[in-house]
């Protein structure tokens, strides 16, 4: 399958995921750390804003609320992507080691 292109907000940072990865770990193979704890979708640390993002979550009841949800809210750590997607998500930073290369980043710096 393809991998989509995810771009972060306000860096303008993008890398590729496939839809079988989560969010957050497409993220991390590119390199780019997001804020997680849990990775299992209860602890909401890695909450971010998605709107327009469409999303398949790897379990049955994410820690959203359906207002949440409706709202554009997404769970990066348990949300794997079904299109191209603008996260909101001012706290990412680039990893100083060497990325796995399997969500590799596609933007140009």
């Amino acid at each position: 399958m393809m991998p989509y292109r995810i771009t972060l907000e306000p860096s303008g940072w993008t890398y590729e995921c496939t839809p079988e990865q989560t969010l957050l770990q497409g993220a991390l193979a590119a390199g780019i750390e997001l804020r997680s704890a849990c990775r299992n979708g209860t602890c909401r640390a890695c909450i971010v804003h998605a709107p327009g993002a469409q999303v398949r979550y790897t379990l049955a009841w994410p820690g959203l609320s359906l207002d949440e949800k409706e709202e554009g809210y997404v769970l990066p750590c348990v949300a794997c992507p079904q299109g191209d997607a603008v996260l909101r998500e001012s706290h990412a930073t680039r990893q100083v080691a060497e990325p796995t290369g399997a969500g590799r980043p596609i933007d140009a710096d």
